[in-house]
């Protein structure tokens, strides 16, 4: 994409990262930004910013971990973590009730998004309780991928269709940010409030 902040690039006049709040925001108690860099980047946002605490870019368990840290740190009531990817512009309004649900019809600590054949193991829930044991396994084991640890500890998953839009089509090349304008255009109701 050429550097700089996929969440950043604008959709129908709304960056992904606005889009992204927009929808989080009335399904969770509070949000974070776990970012890497300078964390002024995203002041605008009035969110905490957490960097990985594992060095060397460890990948999306580390950013998890971050954000497990912060939460039982900051908001020790929190139990539960959701995590998306920044670069998602059309999640559904419904992630985290179904997958909360999903998680307590299956019995298990976890639970992650599908849409079609697809798994999308960064869109989860983690709960803070299993921080430890996921310190441990990036940093003792050196693992790095996410379903090779949650495979550990069961992990429900929560369905959505993939069309008419794929509520988890991320933004990755010019040619994916020009597939999410057009699809903005053309559905209004993917469309959040600018005032996110």
């Amino acid at each position: 994409m050429g550097g700089g902040d996929k969440a950043r690039i604008a959709i129908g006049g709304i960056t992904i990262l606005q889009r992204v709040l927009a929808c989080l925001t009335p399904q969770c108690a509070g949000l974070l930004i776990n970012a890497n860099g300078d964390p002024a980047r995203f002041a605008d946002t009035h969110l905490p910013v957490v960097a990985d605490s594992v060095p060397n870019f460890a990948g999306p368990l580390a950013g998890i971990l971050a954000g497990l840290d912060w939460a039982a740190a900051h908001a020790k009531q929190c139990e539960w973590l959701v995590s998306v990817p920044g670069d998602c512009p059309f999640l559904p309004s419904d992630l985290v009730v179904r997958l909360h649900a999903a998680r307590v019809a299956a019995d298990t600590p976890l639970a992650c998004a599908r849409s079609g054949a697809w798994r999308h193991p960064v869109v989860g829930l983690w709960p803070v309780a299993l921080r430890e044991d996921l310190r441990h396994a990036v940093v003792n084991e050196g693992s790095r991928k996410i379903e090779i640890w949650t495979a550990r500890h069961g992990v429900a998953v929560a369905d959505w269709p993939a069309e008419p839009i794929d509520p988890f089509f991320n933004v990755n090349t010019p040619e994916d940010a020009a597939r999410a304008q057009a699809l903005a255009a053309r559905l209004p109701e993917l469309q959040p409030s600018k005032d996110a």
